[in-house]
């Protein structure tokens, strides 16, 4: 190889390593919008626990298999928020 290939192979290089970085950056981006977009899901549906105006019965108990997560987790919040330390002692597992 001569230099012209050399100098070749190390561009592609660089731009090899800048699409790897660009598609890890853009998957993490994603999965941050995803996490966010399924939090206001959980509070237009679930809204009720926050004070938000329910949605109709029918469309709460046909989402109902689709937020079992959402609910045990809002769930748990309600139950761990009565003291301060509950959160911190539900968090390391104290009993």
């Amino acid at each position: 190889m001569g230099l012209v290939g050399r100098l070749l192979e190390a561009i592609r290089e660089v731009f090899a390593v800048s699409d790897r970085v660009a598609r890890a950056r853009a998957v993490e981006y994603i999965e941050a919008e995803i996490e966010e977009l399924e939090n206001v899901f959980s509070l237009l549906v679930l809204g009720s626990f926050v004070g938000l105006p329910s949605p109709p019965m029918h469309l709460s108990l046909e989402l109902m298999p689709e937020m079992e997560q959402e609910l045990i987790a809002m769930l748990e919040r309600v139950d761990t928020a009565v003291t301060p330390f509950s959160h911190l002692f539900s968090t390391f597992d104290i009993g």
